[in-house]
């Protein structure tokens, strides 16, 4: 059976990856696309819904599907306004958590980031941490948080921090062993073929991966 997918957060790295990878698949023959713009797509799989996230409830009937794929997430530069940052990272997904499971929707993905931890006294994992424990605590049947390291990809808007953060993981990548692969840096066509695939499985609980295990997933 093709299954349906709703994706919110197409537009950026990891979303837009995800989304190619869900029209060219013949397992999904519906994929809703949730976002404040449209994406630049003919398909016809895709449906694009034009969202205020602030009234994410006014949208509650369109949230439905067999998968939600969650790609929100943003950065200071972009949204420096730390109350405007939460509602993106933290308030928008675990609301989108909510829609899921009062809809059925059977498998919820959320991409978060290594070292996310409510108890980190770094204001951007420790909201990634927030979020995640938040959306845990809803009581979804089947719950992946993907925590990916340092992102390679081509972005719309280059970031000079990141820029640089990918060339020193590059370089130093090839020494972290054992339980440091985890922060090796990884290709977001990798993160978006290991969302892609662990939702063709019926896998019911709450799972982890980080890089290194999303490497071995995709």
């Amino acid at each position: 059976m093709t299954k349906k997918a709703i994706i919110v957060g197409a537009s950026g790295l990891i979303g837009s990856n995800l989304l190619d990878i869900l029209l060219a698949q013949p397992e999904y023959s519906e994929v809703l696309s949730i976002s404040r713009k449209k994406v630049k797509s003919t398909n016809t799989k895709l449906t694009q819904l034009i969202a205020d996230f602030d009234c994410l409830e006014q949208f509650t009937d369109a949230v439905n599907g067999d998968v939600l794929f969650c790609c929100l997430g943003t950065t200071k530069k972009q949204t420096p306004n730390l109350t405007e940052y939460i509602k993106v990272d933290h308030d928008y997904p675990l609301e989108l958590a909510r829609i899921a499971l009062k809809n059925g929707v059977l498998q919820y993905h959320l991409v978060s980031a290594i070292g996310a931890s409510s108890k980190s006294s770094n204001f951007y994992t420790r909201v990634k941490g927030d979020t995640e424990k938040d959306i845990k605590k809803i009581g979804l049947k089947s719950l992946h948080i993907y925590e990916p390291s340092v992102l390679i990809g081509r972005r719309k808007k280059p970031r000079l921090v990141e820029q640089m953060a990918v060339c020193l993981m590059t370089l130093i990548g090839p020494l972290l062993f054992g339980r440091l692969k985890k922060y090796r840096a990884i290709r977001a066509g990798d993160v978006a073929r290991a969302m892609f695939k662990q939702s063709l499985k019926n896998k019911k609980g709450v799972f982890i991966y980080t890089s290194d295990k999303i490497k071995q997933q995709a």
